[in-house]
């Protein structure tokens, strides 16, 4: 991913440098456990570690693949260079490539999943904020883009905490499922190594061994992996959306930030652009297309081949290190939100008191009135004020036949704005907890 999307921690992960790190780690650790067997001699195993503080030299494990066309052999030769040759003989011992690249791969992805759950939390903590903050803030819902009937900002920021949340449990499992690894040779069947060098080597490097190997880690974990994410960035992209909304002119009921000295535009100097959410609406749609490549690895042929190798090796670090900027990015948007409650009463009130028009309805029925009358009552006064611009209420009270079932204090009493947020405050025990 370009730098422009990118924040240095998880860049770092998918450093060359970072990479060729774990596949040391993952090399001397099994050298501990063949050594712990008997298999190699423990002055070898030792002896590799002396690489503990080399640095690997990225540009000459580059110019011996040029040659070898491997990169794992590439890398071996380099560290036997750093470690001896005759020292380093046994490195790799009954191993084949695919046990040191998936196992570094998942534990890239597992690691990448600690920063995308802090991001997470992030999002979380700002939209809950929000939410307490505009608890009772009284603003149109819309259904179909048109006005329908009153909820409050909190109740927006609180579905979108839920909807987070969510997301954030199904990273944490997905954190699970990725976390596995294996050292299980040529096919999978361990005929070179034992299991308990898997089983060691995964303690050490935070996986846990996986139950059957082929001679790769089974990819629908990474197809699970992946497709949680595209659903997160989905998330991210629903939040940003109604952002952008809020934010069209003729509703102005929120916008992000403006700093000063921010242009938005190079020809037209009053504009204030949502470019922020903007920017996370595309950033969610390059998430996303990870996701059928993803599935699409899981398919391959009999116990290897490497058709996922060239697609894992561009979806893992674009799609961790873009979902983690959107998440901060969109965690920064909803902390310095500028929300606008005269706005928001203004958009209440420009349908003329139509958005109680359901309230009406219900009344006119429990008045014995049927629900087919009810409602050619109800639409005959509220299309005058779709059409003429009236007042919904004062249409009401003049027709007859609305009279004739509910008086004028009746009628009145259906226009109380604090009948919509009654049940906030159960609604807000579902999402937080909190009394």
């Amino acid at each position: 991913m370009i730098p422009r999307y990118s924040r240095p921690e998880m860049v770092s992960i998918w450093s060359p440098e970072t990479k060729f790190r774990i596949w040391f780690e993952i090399e001397a650790h099994a050298c501990d456990a063949q050594a712990a067997l008997g298999v190699i001699p423990k002055a070898n195993a030792e002896a590799v570690w002396k690489a503990k503080d080399a640095t690997f030299d990225v540009a000459r494990i580059d110019e011996i693949e040029a040659v070898t066309k491997h990169d794992v052999i590439a890398f071996l030769t380099h560290l036997a260079e750093i470690v001896g040759s005759d020292q380093a003989r046994f490195v790799h011992q009954g191993m084949t490539s695919s046990d040191v690249l998936d196992t570094t791969l998942n534990v890239q992805l597992a690691r990448a999943s600690d920063l995308l759950l802090a991001g997470m939390d992030r999002v979380l903590a700002a939209l809950k904020k929000r939410a307490f903050e505009h608890k009772m803030d009284v603003r149109i819902g819309r259904s179909h883009g048109i006005h329908a009937e009153p909820v409050t900002m909190g109740l927006t920021f609180a579905r979108f905490h839920a909807e987070m949340a969510r997301g954030r449990e199904r990273l944490v499992r997905a954190r699970e499922e990725i976390a596995t690894g294996a050292i299980s040779g040529a096919v999978g069947t361990f005929a070179n190594i034992d299991p308990s060098v898997e089983e060691h080597v995964c303690a050490q490097m935070g996986l846990v061994p996986e139950p059957v190997s082929t001679q790769v880690i089974p990819r629908d974990r990474h197809a699970m992996f992946f497709a949680t994410l595209g659903v997160i960035a989905a998330s991210i992209e629903n939040v940003a959306i109604e952002i952008r909304h809020m934010q069209r002119t003729e509703v102005l009921e929120a916008e992000e930030f403006f700093s000063p000295g921010q242009k938005g535009s190079s020809a037209m100097p009053h504009k204030r652009n949502p470019v922020l959410t903007e920017n996370l609406t595309g950033l969610s749609r390059l998430v996303r297309s990870a996701v059928t490549p993803a599935l699409e690895n899981v398919a391959l042929w009999h116990e290897r081949d490497i058709s996922h190798s060239s697609v894992e090796r561009a979806i893992g670090p674009d799609a961790t290190i873009t979902l983690d900027f959107a998440l901060n990015r969109l965690a920064g948007v909803i902390e310095k939100l500028l929300v606008y409650p005269e706005n928001m009463q203004r958009n209440l009130d420009r349908l003329g008191g139509l958005v109680h028009s359901q309230r009406v309805l219900l009344a006119l029925t429990q008045k014995g009135v049927s629900r087919e009358d009810a409602y050619r009552l109800v639409q005959r006064n509220a299309m005058r004020v779709w059409e003429a611009g009236a007042d919904f209420r004062t249409e009401l009270k003049a027709d007859a036949e609305v009279r004739a079932a509910l008086s004028e204090a009746e009628i009145d009493e259906k226009f109380d704005m604090g009948y919509h947020t009654k049940h906030v405050d159960t609604i807000f025990a579902r999402v937080f907890g909190e009394s």
